[in-house]
C-alpha cells in the first residue's frame, strides 16, 4: 500500500500504546496480553522485555525513568535496568481489569484508562495522574481508548470502543482535568470497524486507529473525515509520531480474537507499521509524577 511499510515485523498478539522518545529516537510499544515491552530505535534492532505483568502505555519521566501503566497501576522502570518499582495503584485488587489506553497532557498529568481483562461491561475507567495525586474521571467504561490532547491542552478526546462514539471535552490547561460535559466528536456507529487509539497534530488533526477497519483515519478539529489511510492489517490498534521532526505516523497492531483460518487472510496482523505521509506531528511531554 502506498506509503506504508513495516517497521516492525515482530507479531504482537496485541499491539499497543505506542510513544516515541527523540531523545533516544526510539519507539516504545507493547504486547499486552503477554506482557512485552518493545524498544526499537528507528534505525535500530529491536528489543523484547519480559515485564511480567500487562502493561499497555509507557511516558518519559526524565532520562532515567519511565512510567509505566500496567494491570495493577503506575510503576517507574528504570531505564538502564529495567526494573519496576510501584508508584501508584490503580484498581490493583480487582484482577478482572487491566490498564489500556492512556498519554499525557500536555501539562505533565496522566489520562489513564482501565478495561475488563474480557471486555466486561462498564468494568473499566479513565484516571487522571498529576504530581501524585490519583482521580477518577469517568466510569463504566468497557474499553478505554482514544485518549489524547490538543496542543494547547485545551481540549481532551477519549473513546469507550464499545459505544462507537469518540468524544470531546474542554480541559483546562494548566492541570488536565476536563471541564463541563463530555460531547461527540465523531460518531463512528454506522461505520465499519471501532474506534481505537488516537493521536493530536500541531494542527489540531485528530489520527485514529480503526479496529476491524483497516484504516487509519484524519479527522479536523471540527470533527470533519478530512482523509483515510488503508491498512494492511485488519486491527489496526494505535498510531504515534515518530522521527526528529514528528511529520511519521506508527501504527501498531493485532492478531487477538483471530483463529488461525483468519490469521492466515491477515498475517501482518500483529506487526507495526510506518505511514510515511507528511503529518505535523508533535512529540509527547514528560510525565510529572511528583
Amino acid at each position: 500500500m502506498d506509503g506504508v511499510s513495516v517497521f516492525s515485523d515482530h507479531i504482537c498478539e496485541l499491539g499497543e500504546g505506542p510513544s516515541y522518545d527523540p531523545a533516544t529516537d526510539t519507539l516504545f510499544w507493547f504486547d499486552i496480553v503477554n506482557g512485552k515491552l518493545l524498544e526499537k530505535p528507528l534505525a535500530g534492532a529491536l528489543k523484547i522485555h519480559d515485564l511480567g505483568l500487562m502493561a499497555s502505555a509507557i511516558a518519559v519521566i526524565d532520562d532515567d525513568r519511565q512510567l509505566i501503566a500496567t494491570e495493577i497501576g503506575l510503576q517507574v522502570r528504570d531505564v538502564k535496568t529495567g526494573k519496576l518499582t510501584p508508584h501508584t495503584p490503580i484498581e490493583a485488587d480487582n484482577r478482572l481489569t487491566r490498564s489500556n489506553d492512556s498519554r499525557v497532557h500536555p501539562c505533565g498529568a496522566f489520562w489513564t484508562g482501565t478495561m475488563g481483562k474480557d471486555e466486561e461491561k462498564g468494568a473499566g475507567s479513565i484516571y487522571w495522574f498529576f504530581k501524585g495525586e490519583l482521580r477518577r474521571l469517568f466510569s463504566d467504561i468497557t474499553v478505554s481508548n482514544s485518549i489524547c490532547f490538543s496542543e494547547d491542552g485545551a481540549t481532551a478526546y477519549y473513546a469507550d470502543t464499545a459505544t462507537g462514539l469518540l468524544m470531546r471535552v474542554a480541559c483546562d490547561p494548566a492541570t488536565g482535568l476536563p471541564k463541563g460535559e463530555p460531547k461527540v466528536f465523531v460518531d463512528h456507529r454506522s461505520s465499519k470497524g471501532y474506534v481505537d487509539g488516537s493521536v493530536v497534530d500541531r494542527d489540531g488533526v485528530l489520527w485514529n486507529a480503526v479496529w476491524g477497519g483497516r484504516a487509519v483515519k484524519a479527522y479536523a478539529p471540527d470533527g470533519t473525515l478530512l482523509r483515510e489511510i488503508a491498512m494492511p492489517v485488519t486491527q489496526a490498534s494505535c498510531p504515534a509520531f515518530v522521527g526528529q521532526k514528528a511529520d511519521r505516523l506508527v501504527v501498531t497492531s493485532a492478531w487477538k480474537g483471530k483463529d488461525e483460518k483468519q490469521r492466515a487472510l491477515d498475517p501482518q496482523a500483529g506487526m507495526t507499521f510506518l505511514l510515511d505521509i507528511p503529518v505535523k506531528g508533535r512529540f509527547e511531554p514528560r510525565v510529572l509524577i511528583a
